[in-house]
């Protein structure tokens, strides 16, 4: 069964809090919390594996919101990644277990090696003589 559609979305840019709210219930996603759980290829994978880790997207911020149908909507970061659709089972699905998902993802920053940071040997140069 599809989840329904939020009956309010709303940017907080001062914040940078997506305001997703349903009937009876109110949620609050930052930014960065939505940019490293883009449904995209690039961070899911393809398949829902392999996808990139997102890391230092503390000051990203959400520079548009657009309607994609009835089903979703597609969402542009300030860091220009706008290539997750963001379904309504989806933001259902950040808003119903964002503590959990974001202690995973917490704990996947802690636990694998940021690629960008690789080791450099250091090699001493021989004296000249």
């Amino acid at each position: 069964m599809r989840s329904p559609a939020p009956t309010e979305l709303r940017y907080q840019k001062d914040a940078r809090l997506l305001v997703i709210a349903y009937d009876t219930e109110r949620f609050e996603l930052s930014a960065e919390f939505l940019r490293v759980h883009s449904p995209s290829a690039e961070v899911q994978g393809h398949g829902g594996e392999g996808g990139t880790l997102p890391r230092n997207k503390e000051n990203v911020a959400i520079t548009g919101i657009a309607p994609v149908g009835n089903y979703a909507v597609k969402i542009t970061f300030s860091d220009g990644h706008d290539t997750g659709l963001y379904s309504w089972d989806w933001l259902q699905e950040l808003c119903r277990n964002r503590e959990a998902l974001w202690a995973a993802y917490q704990e996947k920053l802690r636990t694998q090696p940021d690629p960008a940071m690789s080791a450099v040997r250091f090699v001493p140069m021989p004296p000249k003589s």
